[in-house]
């Protein structure tokens, strides 16, 4: 195998691909990007046994061939070399041949058939949404999330589709993300995504309308972005009800500008650390919210002028996710909904319900 590449476009892909190789395995092939060189260009390959990416790249192809070259070493020489110009040569014992201006390496490949074989999806539903669209759904759902010890169905958002709208869901026990568009698709469907999936994929999507690709079957999705595709493994499990843990409309609503509020709860989370935990007391009154954070090495307050109606409200929040939900807004006011000081609030935009978020309450001790 031989072939001449653009050192940016090579680079480029090796550093998108290296996010789905196996960083430690017992298999060397999972610690390798294949590539193989045909009369189009390159066709490069990541996968990790969970999650899969390849791309597509023009290149100068003097022989074609296929190898698995060790991924890391592989990127940190290519992104080093001096010339505009990289070439490759990989010969009958495996061994790379690495060349740009007057820089050379050699470095040992593994044999193509070593590499797994990535999983298709055949049987795929397929959906297509703007790639700014699908990047919005995604940015403002991923933070809620659930972590590694969370049950393995959490650690993903839901895609569902019924009645021409697309929800994508994620809920972690202690808050909820919501985020809806219409889609123009006549069926529902519904897979839950792994977050570290969507968190390659987010890193790939661009603030363009250019139309992105979902492909879900019933054991993997596929996404093409462009001149990539990422496969994936989907979560298998009951994803929660999360329509029967949304309240109704509040007792008490709540407009407010959104950099106001997260400025002044920002100030007062100061007296607030991960070794002492304190939730940030929300007052609702005559409006204004007043907030309070006290903990052993301080105390602090802080308060904010807001449009409300309806009855006064004391309530408690984990600093940390109040503020999570309200950076994830992305607007210039927000409306909040409370039903009372053991309630989850929801966050909705001012206007519409493009989306929805719900934080629930830290019950308070009496001063």
């Amino acid at each position: 195998m031989k072939f001449t590449v653009l050192k940016d476009e090579i680079t480029a892909a090796v550093s998108n691909l290296q996010r789905a190789v196996s960083t430690k395995s017992s298999v060397p092939a999972l610690e390798c990007i294949l590539i193989s060189a045909n009369e189009s260009g390159l066709e490069m390959y990541a996968y990790d046994l969970e999650l899969g990416m390849s791309t597509v790249l023009p290149a100068q192809v003097e022989e074609r061939g296929r190898a698995a070259l060790p991924a890391r070493m592989f990127s940190d020489i290519v992104r080093r070399t001096p010339d505009a110009h990289v070439t490759v040569t990989v010969d009958e014992k495996n061994i790379a041949t690495i060349e740009s201006g007057n820089s050379r390496f050699s470095i040992i490949a593994v044999a193509a058939e070593e590499f797994p074989e990535m999983p298709k999806v055949a049987d795929g539903t397929a959906v297509e949404l703007p790639g700014n669209l699908l990047k919005s759904m995604i940015r403002q759902t991923l933070y809620a999330v659930g972590q590694a010890d969370a049950k393995p169905v959490m650690q993903g958002s839901l895609f569902q589709i019924e009645n021409g709208v697309l929800d994508v869901v994620s809920i972690d026990g202690f808050r909820l993300a919501m985020r809806s568009e219409p889609v123009n698709f006549p069926e529902e469907v519904s897979f839950v995504v792994p977050g570290k999936t969507l968190s390659e994929v987010l890193k790939l999507l661009k603030d363009t309308d250019d139309p992105v690709q979902l492909s879900a079957g019933r054991k993997h999705i596929l996404f093409t972005i462009e001149n990539y595709t990422v496969i994936s493994s989907l979560l298998s499990g009951e994803f929660i009800n999360y329509k029967s843990v949304i309240p109704p409309d509040g007792k008490t609503q709540v407009t407010v500008k959104t950099d106001e509020i997260i400025a002044s709860v920002d100030r007062v989370s100061q007296v607030i650390t991960d070794r002492l935990r304190s939730p940030v007391r929300c007052q609702f009154e005559d409006n204004e919210i007043r907030f309070l954070g006290t903990t052993a090495v301080g105390r602090a307050s802080d308060r904010i002028p807001v449009e409300m109606s309806g009855e006064t409200l004391e309530i408690g929040f984990n600093n940390r996710y109040l503020l999570d939900a309200l950076r994830n807004t992305e607007c210039d006011e927000v409306r909040l909904q409370l039903s009372g000081p053991l309630a989850p609030m929801t966050i909705h935009p001012k206007e519409g319900n493009s989306f929805l978020f719900l934080v629930l309450p830290v019950r308070l001790r009496s001063e």
